[in-house]
């Protein structure tokens, strides 16, 4: 099993707590992914902020607009450094992503580090290559973008 990695950093205009508290609330996750996914949370009653234990259920249609069902649970939270959500149920065979945060001047220096593997499929160096890693990348181009637009001096 190849285990794939994707690694992204920004620097979020705005505070630490401020940046924490919209990232640590999974409603917010909707306003930095892109629409043509079709992302949709299923759990009801969600709380304003994430804690280890928590399990997420969303609806999103990643690829040809066909929806399937993603629950991720939020495995480690250490409050203004760092959290860590994978994957239970979903398209990926192991799904990591760990966010972590630091206080950067008035600012917060933002790093994300995914980790992945596909399902055992012929050919899947090639199907990362050509069709994951870089839906992947446009996923995660929209959200610095999305951030850039949502945090600003």
């Amino acid at each position: 099993m190849k285990i794939y990695s994707l690694v992204r950093e920004q620097l979020v205009r705005a505070p630490l707590g401020e940046t924490w508290a919209f990232f640590s609330n999974p409603a917010n996750l909707k306003r930095i992914t892109p629409p043509a996914m079709g992302f949709h949370i299923l759990t009801p009653d969600l709380p304003q902020e994430i804690y280890a234990g928590l399990f997420i259920e969303y609806k999103v249609s990643p690829l040809l607009g066909i929806p399937i069902t993603w629950v991720t649970e939020i495995t480690q939270v250490e409050k203004g450094a760092v959290f860590c959500d994978e994957q239970r149920i979903g398209p990926y065979r192991i799904w990591s992503h760990m966010h972590f945060f630091r206080k950067e001047g008035r600012h917060t220096r933002m790093f994300d580090r995914v980790d992945y593997a596909l399902p055992p499929v012929p050919l899947q160096g090639l199907i990362n290559r050509l069709i994951v890693s870089r839906k992947l990348n446009e996923i995660f181009e929209y959200r610095y973008r999305a951030v850039e637009e949502l945090f600003t001096d």
